[in-house]
């Protein structure tokens, strides 16, 4: 396939990148909702996907990219430079430990690692970018906390074990489960992802569930119609 992945309005070089576009940050960028957001903060980039496509979503947002892999801040810097969004996409390569600013987000995003206290990948690039330990996540939800504006929201993707671990964690950190979506490979599959939204208000929880393939390599209408603005096969 090479390195290059082309979507409908930008187009991205994974070259040099530990983890590539996958499912999770695609279905991310395209699920979360935030009316008229203006600041938004993409933390743990990568290739700058999700940022991309928050960008191409909200025309009138400044999206800022955190990303702690040097080689990946580099590549995601280069593939907004070449998007149409250019002059509304920042990369920053920094620890999100280390990001600080003034700005408060209306959407704060990530597609963080997530094999907490797993066995850890042999190449350390790849495990910076798949593996976390608790404390990780505790830290995710302090900055998430600070960088949020008081109306705003998070939108997390996350295996089930650890989309429970944030979710029991959050309201220590003055912020509560808005919506869950959980994602299945099918109906006939358990559920293997969790999208949740976090925000200072509590209400009740919205929930519902997500399926990609109505067949073995069918795709749902729901996700076609979902991906429809972003992906060239639909």
């Amino acid at each position: 396939m090479g390195s290059i992945f082309k979507f409908k309005q930008f187009e991205v070089n994974q070259a040099g990148c530990a983890m590539k576009i996958n499912t999770d940050g695609v279905l991310l960028g395209a699920i979360v909702q935030k009316n008229d957001a203006k600041q938004i903060l993409d933390i743990g980039t990568g290739t700058g996907v999700i940022a991309l496509m928050l960008a191409q979503r909200f025309p009138n947002a400044m999206v800022d990219a955190v990303e702690i892999d040097e080689s990946a801040a580099s590549a995601a810097s280069a593939n907004f430079s070449n998007s149409d969004f250019s002059e509304r996409v920042k990369s920053h390569h920094f620890p999100i430990a280390l990001y600080n600013t003034d700005v408060k987000y209306d959407l704060i995003v990530s597609n963080p690692p997530y094999f907490v206290n797993d066995l850890k990948n042999p190449e350390q690039r790849k495990g910076i970018a798949r593996h976390a330990d608790e404390n990780f996540f505790e830290l995710l939800l302090l900055k998430i906390s600070e960088l949020l504006a008081d109306d705003g929201c998070s939108w997390l993707i996350l295996p089930v074990k650890q989309a429970e671990f944030v979710v029991e964690r959050a309201s220590s950190f003055n912020l509560a489960l808005g919506e869950r979506i959980s994602i299945c490979s099918d109906e006939s599959k358990p559920v293997f992802r969790h999208i949740i939204c976090l925000q200072r208000k509590v209400v009740e929880t919205k929930v519902s569930n997500f399926f990609i393939y109505e067949s073995e390599k069918v795709y749902t209408a729901d996700y076609k119609r979902l991906l429809k603005d972003f992906l060239l096969a639909f």
